[in-house]
């Protein structure tokens, strides 16, 4: 089954973008290549339960496994050894990553206390978006009884696009929404 925004993407956003922009090519036309979500564990590295309980969690936020990320090296100040388990990761694409931001703009962001909207100058330079969230809550796939302690995450929006403004078109265009001031 194709995902609602990839067909609103491939139907309404390519063609507005290509006007908007004048590429002389359909395929300049920059698109969402993956999202990438990360939640470091912090003081939970030592306890493995903690740890499959943010695998656990993160995987039913993503549809999809996480990955265990480790440190590379020793570093004494935070009490951390070599390969010891720092965060936990998961990398969308396709379908899952469509299904993903589709949840992301229309559950999750709105469940948000207080939201006035993301901030448009989290951009890097070549155009991808970063965002943190505070708590997993939002998400209605996270049951509040079951959670063991409340954490964020930080979600990356990479695009193809080359610069910062032509990623905030695509970004608007999917229905992310932006900050006014």
């Amino acid at each position: 089954m194709t995902q609602r925004l990839k067909k609103h993407y491939n139907e309404t956003i390519v063609p507005k973008l290509y006007k908007q922009f004048q590429y002389k090519n359909i395929h300049q036309v920059p698109q969402v290549n993956k999202i990438v979500i990360n939640r470091g564990i912090g003081d939970a590295s030592q306890n493995n339960k903690i740890l499959e309980s943010f695998l656990k969690e993160l995987g039913l936020i993503a549809g999809q496994k996480g990955v265990v990320t480790r440190s590379k090296k020793s570093i004494a100040g935070f009490k951390l050894r070599q390969e010891m388990p720092v965060g936990v990761s998961v990398t969308l694409r396709g379908d899952r990553m469509y299904g993903f931001l589709d949840r992301l703009i229309h559950l999750a962001l709105p469940r948000v206390r207080d939201f006035q909207g993301i901030n448009p100058k989290s951009f890097d330079k070549s155009g991808n978006y970063s965002l943190g969230l505070e708590e997993q809550l939002m998400f209605p796939e996270i049951e509040y009884d079951k959670i063991d302690q409340i954490r964020g995450m930080d979600i990356c929006i990479v695009t193809t696009a080359n610069n910062q403004e032509e990623s905030l078109a695509l970004l608007k265009e999917f229905g992310l929404p932006f900050a006014t001031k």
